[in-house]
């Protein structure tokens, strides 16, 4: 837990913290909020770092589609997915051409990026993580 408002503080002393505004979700965000990513820090990651419940239910190892975001703002900004990502694309709930894997998607730092997540995704339990 040290190490990471040892990683916070240092993040924020540099300024590279990237902007990660989520959509309203009914049940995950219903206000939608705006978030600040670390150097290195995944979308899922930074969502649940501030306490933002998204589904990872392969644990964030880009083997399912739980956390299927699509990128509102800032797609172009974004490094290109991986064969492996894309190919669990083509089976995400609410597919399209801005579609990620929230897991696999690191924010550019000093980008500022807006999301939303689909409604509905293909995780048949959901467990709180």
């Amino acid at each position: 837990m040290q190490k990471l408002y040892a990683d916070v503080a240092k993040a924020l002393r540099s300024n590279k913290m990237a902007k990660i505004k989520i959509w309203p979700h009914e049940e995950i965000c219903p206000n939608g909020a705006e978030i600040e990513s670390l150097p290195d820090e995944t979308i899922c990651e930074a969502a649940l770092r501030n306490n933002i419940k998204i589904e990872h239910a392969c644990e964030m190892s880009c083997a399912c589609t739980t956390c299927h975001c699509i990128i509102r703002k800032g797609f172009d900004s974004l490094d290109e997915a991986s064969d492996m990502e894309e190919d669990l694309l083509d089976k995400a709930w609410g597919l399209e051409q801005t579609s990620r894997l929230s897991c696999q998607t690191i924010p550019p730092d000093n980008e500022e990026i807006e999301i939303e997540l689909p409604k509905y995704n293909i995780n048949m339990v959901s467990e709180d993580h």
